[in-house]
């Protein structure tokens, strides 16, 4: 009995996650090809062929389903970054291509279609608590590497919290995606490898 309630738990949970997959890549789409602010919960439910009660089922809000879908946007930054962070060579070069590959990310993925930008734009100024975390999550692999230099004797003793914290403050024009589109368009604006230098530089004196 216990054994057939379970394996019903299980397909239940299944079939769930497969309708909020669903719903999301729809939602994704749809905010990308029309804009989020054109974009509600009925266009969504008309894409999916479901009724809007059926879509409320999941999420209570299209800026709850908003929500999931930048979360699931910056899962894929985390990763990249997680990655660089991990990757093969000292702390200085694995900084180092953590910048470089979220700033490529950042112009690849949030500025190059002006729709996404729109979505991003939003995230930042109504759901502040979703890129918080993220940035709670980049700084900590930030912390960790420069705690393995510090150990390493690359970087001086130092507090690799207040340091990593430090450190993300010095690239913010290189990974926010608002700053990254308005200093693109900028010639008085130092160059990203200019900038990721000397954040590297000011870790090691």
């Amino acid at each position: 009995m216990n054994d057939t309630l379970d394996t019903l738990a299980t397909t239940a949970d299944l079939v769930r996650q497969e309708n909020v997959a669903r719903i999301l890549d729809c939602a994704e789409r749809l905010f990308r090809h029309y804009g989020y602010g054109k974009t509600n919960v009925a266009d969504i439910a008309r894409e999916l062929g479901m009724s809007t009660a059926n879509i409320y089922r999941f999420f209570a809000s299209k800026v709850e389903i908003h929500q999931a879908v930048c979360g699931r946007m910056l899962a894929t930054c985390y990763q990249l970054t997680y990655d660089a962070c991990h990757s093969p060579g000292t702390a200085s070069e694995r900084l180092r291509r953590y910048v470089q590959t979220h700033y490529q990310w950042t112009r690849d993925t949030m500025l190059d279609q002006e729709k996404v930008h729109e979505m991003v734009v939003v995230a930042i100024e109504r759901d502040w608590h979703v890129i918080e975390k993220h940035i709670d999550r980049i700084r900590g692999l930030v912390e960790e590497v420069i705690r393995e230099g510090i150990a390493a004797g690359e970087f001086p003793d130092q507090d690799p919290e207040v340091a990593s914290r430090c450190f993300g403050a010095a690239i913010i024009t290189l990974c926010h995606p608002q700053m990254v589109a308005q200093c693109l368009a900028k010639k008085n604006r130092a160059m990203p490898d200019e900038l990721i230098e000397f954040a590297i530089r000011a870790l090691k004196k």
